[in-house]
Order: C-alpha cells, then sequence, then structure tokens
C-alpha cells in the first residue's frame, strides 16, 4: 500500500535510505521495447548524490542492475525488477535523530502512524526512494520517445528568490546539463549556485520552483471525470519529497484573467490534431490532452535537515534542541530535475496504454 503508482504501466519502489538497497518492479512495460540501458544508468546519474558542489557529499555511484524482465536489451512484456546496492550508509550520522523529531521532516509522522520508523536516513521518506522512480521514468521516456516521439524536459526555474526568464520552447536539454544547478540560463545559474553555497555554509537550506515541458505529446490522455490528466500529474508530482505546490498551464496566475484573456483560441488545422492560439491551458482541457506542449511547475520546499539548531521533541513529548548531522542538500532542486522528468514520463506512458486500451478499435 502507497508504494505503487500506475494503472497498466505500474511501478512499485522499495528499499530504505540506508538499507541494502532501492529499487523498483515495473510492470506493464509493452513487450518488444528496445531499451538503452546506458540511458537509465545516465539519468540515475542525474539524481545521484556526490555530483557536484551543491548536492550533499553523499558517494554512491548507483549502478543500477536490472534483474528480469529484459532479454538483449529488449523488454519482454514481464515485470522488470530494477536494482541499486547502497554502498555509502553511515547510520551513526543519525544518533541525534533517532532520540529527536527532525522539524518539518517525516520523522514524528512516520512514528505517530506505525509506532516504528528507519531512523537512518529518513528511511521511505528520503529522496533515495526515486532512484526506483527514475529508473522506471527512463523506461517510460524511451516507450513515449518511440510511439510519439515525444520529448520531456526539466529545469530550476527558480532558487530561493532568484528567478530566471525562461522561454520554455527553446529549452534543449543541452542548455539544461550546462550547468551544476539544472537552470537552462548560465547568468542566472551562477548566481543561483552562490545562493545555495552561501545559504549551506550557514548550515541552512532553500527551496525553488522547477518547470517542466513536454513537446510532442499524444493528443487524447486522461480520462473523465477522476482521472484528468493534470489530475494524475498533480499527484504524480505532489508524491515527490518535498513538493508543496503544482502549477500546470497559467496555474493561480491566470486566476488574475478574464475569460475572454485566458481562453485558448482555435486555430484552423489540416494535420487533425488541434492547435491553439495560446496556451494557457497548459497542454490539457477538461482533462485530456490536446497535443500542443504541456507545461507545469513544481514548488519545492527547503531541505527539512539543517545544521542550525532548531527546537523539537523527542518520541516521549519532551523538548530537545537538534543539531542535525548528516549529509544533506542544502537544496534539492538540482537533483530533483530527473525526479520531476521521471514522474511526468511515468504518467504519461500509464496513459498512453489506457488510451489505447479504451480507443484502439475505432
Amino acid at each position: 500500500m502507497g508504494s505503487s503508482f500506475g494503472q497498466l504501466f505500474r511501478i512499485s519502489t522499495f528499499g530504505e535510505s540506508h538499507g541494502g538497497g532501492v529499487g523498483v518492479i515495473v510492470d506493464g512495460c509493452p513487450p518488444r521495447l528496445e531499451l538503452d540501458l546506458g540511458a537509465i544508468q545516465a539519468e540515475l546519474d542525474r539524481r545521484k548524490p556526490g555530483q557536484s558542489k551543491i548536492t550533499t557529499p553523499r558517494k554512491e555511484d548507483d549502478r543500477v542492475e536490472i534483474l528480469s524482465g529484459v532479454l538483449d536489451g529488449v523488454t519482454l512484456g514481464t515485470p522488470i525488477a530494477l536494482m541499486v546496492r547502497n554502498k555509502d550508509q553511515r547510520p551513526g550520522d543519525y544518533r541525534e535523530m533517532q532520540i529527536a523529531f527532525r522539524p518539518s521532516h517525516a520523522d514524528a509522522t512516520y512514528q505517530a502512524k506505525y509506532g516504528i520508523q528507519a531512523s537512518s536516513g529518513g528511511g521511505r521518506a528520503s529522496a533515495r526512494e526515486t532512484i526506483g522512480r527514475v529508473a522506471a521514468g527512463a523506461i517510460a521516456r524511451q516507450l513515449l520517445a518511440k510511439a510519439h516521439g515525444t520529448e520531456v524536459i526539466a529545469w530550476v526555474q527558480r532558487i530561493h528568490t532568484i528567478e530566471a526568464a525562461i522561454d520554455a520552447a527553446a529549452v534543449s536539454r543541452e542548455a539544461v546539463e550546462a550547468t551544476i544547478v539544472r537552470c537552462p540560463d548560465a547568468a542566472v545559474a551562477d548566481q543561483m549556485i552562490e545562493r545555495i553555497e552561501a545559504i549551506g555554509r550557514e548550515g541552512d537550506s532553500c527551496g525553488g520552483v522547477i518547470e517542466c515541458v513536454v513537446r510532442r505529446p499524444p493528443v487524447g490522455l486522461g480520462m473523465p471525470v477522476f482521472d484528468k490528466l493534470e489530475a494524475d500529474l498533480a499527484k504524480a508530482l505532489m508524491s515527490l519529497p518535498a513538493t508543496k505546490g503544482f502549477e500546470i498551464g497559467s496555474g493561480f496566475g491566470g486566476t488574475l484573467l478574464k475569460g475572454s484573456e485566458h481562453n485558448d483560441a482555435f486555430l484552423p488545422s489540416d494535420d487533425g490534431r488541434l492547435h491553439t492560439a495560446s496556451n494557457n491551458s497548459g497542454g490539457i482541457q477538461g482533462g485530456i490532452s490536446n497535443g500542443e506542449e504541456i507545461r507545469l511547475r513544481v514548488g519545492f520546499k527547503p531541505t527539512a535537515t539543517i545544521r542550525k539548531a532548531q527546537q523539537t521533541i523527542n518520541a516521549a513529548g519532551e523538548a530537545m534542541t537538534l543539531e542535525a548531522r548528516g549529509r544533506h542538500d542544502p537544496c534539492v532542486l538540482p537533483r530533483a530535475v530527473p525526479m520531476v522528468e521521471a514522474m511526468v514520463a511515468l504518467v504519461l506512458a500509464d496513459h498512453l496504454l489506457r488510451q489505447q486500451g479504451q480507443c484502439s478499435l475505432w
């Protein structure tokens, strides 16, 4: 319960941050899909710790092992099991946190719910759980690219109070990966890096916003009424650690417009696809993709585990002061970019299979 996502393209993740390993089982991937196994590892490399001076110094190779479901690089149609073994665990770094709840972390709520918790590193609440999502998302990306040429690109739009003015239509994967903060505006990226380093030196943390665009999405994805495409995207993205907000298209800014300003006028078309003069809908209308680019944004809070002294309580409800140790990102956003892309790809792949199952006869 709670560790599975999707209906036809379904994933189940497993493992704790400081356990033996983490991974995912992907069920429902169609057979005979030729996988680029190197591309799966490349996505995990984008997510792994220790990749730059602004991420956690924990050193993990995050080498993926494919245990089932693939033969000579081709999917069999059976469950695909992928696993990454943990190598650089340091449970001793969390000794204080075994008796003190970290403010705004999952320690207290897990303890209240289950009466027990994997206290080392946050267990299932750790961002290390997302390894399975990113690995599965890499498979979903390849399915979408082969089926429709669909491309999913995310980037860091804002860090703390520093925001970039990005033309989503012009963003490339190369530009995103050109800076360690994964902001395609190089000048603003330098400012973001300086801000993260400065806040990190204070023993503190910061959050921000990731934006994502889906190019060439399939038309007709999304199911009335409760399985609208944006509803499933919101659920998927808000399930990521540290997320606190979701917007699609005009988002909350659209509430400031009149209907005549916000409506996306349809344009004449001879290619059988819908085209609109604007895209305030973010590529989704009535919960169904219209073929225009899907554009969304996700807000991430500051990392909860910080070195600054904080007032908290222990499991007995007694007041304590906590100065957390351990190795933690002063800002999660640079490593969260591939996580956002993975969850978007997983939703689209699942809805693509559902759409084909419902509508392929006609």
